[in-house]
C-alpha cells in the first residue's frame, strides 16, 4: 500500500488537446501525435480505445488479446479544397438510424474484416479488426472539425493496408449516399451521414493505466472510456459528481470549474487533504498538488487577509 493511500485525495483530470496551429494548413510531411493527450494518459502508448469502450457498453466477455476496432458512422463535410469529419454529436445521429445505415454496410463490413460483427454499441460498431489490425488511427474526438488527409489511418508495418481501409470506406460511402435513412435526413435538413471512421485498434491487455488511476475507488464523468476503464480496474463509475464521496474519486467532467468550489471548500472543511489536479498545457503532461495552503494567494503585505486563487489563475 502506497503512502498516498492513507491521504484523502480528489483526482480532477481536464481534456487536453493537441498542440497545433489550427489556423494554418497542416502539412502531410509527417504524421500527427497518436491519440489526445488524456488519451495517452489513461489508456498508455498504445491507446486501446475500442476494447476499452467495448468493455463499458457491453457485458459480453472477450479475449484480451483479441485486436479490436470501433467503426462509427461520421459526415465528412466538404468545403473549398477538403473535408472536415464532424462526429456523431454534432450531426444528431439517432441509434435507430445507425441500426438502419448497419444493415446497409454488415455484409460489406464482415467479408473485410473477414469476421462477424462483435457487438452494436449503436453509434460504436466493434469488430475483431483481423486484416486491419496494424493500421495507426484517431479517434473522432481527435480528428473532428478537421482536414481529414492530416488524420486518415495509414500504414505502420505493412503497406497496403491503409489502401484496402479507403476502398471499404469509399463502397460504403456510395451505398449510404442513395440510402433511404440519408434521404429522410436530407430532407428534415440534417447533414447526411456519408462515411464510416475506424480507430481504436488495439487489445485490453495492453492497457497501461497511470499511478492515480490505480489508486482511486471511483470514476465520475460522462466520458465513454470511464465506463469501461472502471470495469476493466475493478472500480465503481458514476456521471455525475457526488459531493459526498469525494474521497479516492477521479473525475473527468466537461465543466470542472462549476465544481471547484465544492473542492475547495471539502478542503477548508478537511473533508479532503489535498486535491490533484492533471491537465495537459500545449499538450504536455502536468500534475500538481494542491493542499489548503495552496488555495491563497501569497502577499508581502502580511497585514493583507490572504485571498483565495480563482479557478482560472488556478488552471492557467
Amino acid at each position: 500500500m502506497s503512502a498516498n493511500s492513507t491521504l484523502k485525495r480528489f483526482t480532477l483530470m481536464l481534456s487536453g488537446e493537441d498542440f497545433l496551429d489550427n489556423d494554418v494548413q497542416e502539412s502531410l510531411d509527417g504524421a500527427p501525435a497518436n491519440g489526445l493527450p488524456h488519451e495517452r494518459f489513461l489508456l498508455g502508448a498504445k491507446l486501446p480505445i475500442a476494447p476499452v469502450l467495448l468493455l463499458g457498453q457491453s457485458d459480453q466477455a472477450f479475449d484480451p488479446n483479441l485486436s479490436i476496432a470501433c467503426l462509427q458512422p461520421v459526415h465528412f463535410h466538404a468545403t473549398r479544397d477538403h473535408l472536415v469529419l464532424l462526429g456523431q454529436s454534432q450531426v444528431n445521429l439517432t441509434a435507430s438510424e445507425s441500426a438502419q445505415l448497419l444493415q446497409a454496410a454488415l455484409s460489406f463490413i464482415e467479408e473485410d474484416f473477414e469476421s462477424p460483427l462483435l457487438f452494436n454499441g449503436g453509434n460504436d460498431w466493434f469488430i475483431q479488426a483481423g486484416p486491419f489490425t496494424s493500421l495507426a488511427t484517431h479517434s473522432v474526438d481527435q480528428a473532428h472539425g478537421r482536414n481529414i488527409d492530416w488524420w486518415m489511418p495509414r500504414d505502420t508495418d505493412q503497406e497496403g493496408v491503409a489502401k484496402r481501409w479507403r476502398k471499404l470506406q469509399n463502397e460504403i460511402q456510395m451505398l449510404w449516399h442513395v440510402d433511404p435513412t440519408n434521404e429522410e435526413r436530407t430532407a428534415r435538413g440534417l447533414p447526411s451521414i456519408n462515411s464510416l471512421w475506424i480507430s481504436g485498434i488495439g487489445k485490453l491487455q495492453d492497457v497501461q493505466t497511470p499511478m492515480p488511476l490505480q489508486e482511486v475507488k471511483m470514476l465520475c464523468g460522462s466520458h465513454p472510456l470511464l465506463p469501461g476503464l472502471a470495469k476493466y480496474l475493478g472500480i465503481t463509475h458514476q456521471e455525475q459528481l457526488d459531493p459526498s464521496q469525494l474521497i479516492n474519486t477521479f473525475a473527468w467532467l466537461n465543466q470542472a470549474e462549476s465544481i471547484w468550489p465544492i473542492l475547495t471548500q471539502a478542503l477548508i472543511d478537511k473533508q479532503l487533504d489535498e486535491i490533484e489536479l492533471i491537465d495537459f498545457p500545449k499538450g504536455k503532461l502536468r500534475q500538481r498538488i494542491f493542499k489548503i495552503g495552496d488555495l491563497y494567494k501569497r502577499s508581502w503585505k502580511i497585514w493583507n487577509k490572504p485571498t483565495m486563487r480563482s479557478w482560472q489563475e488556478i488552471a492557467e
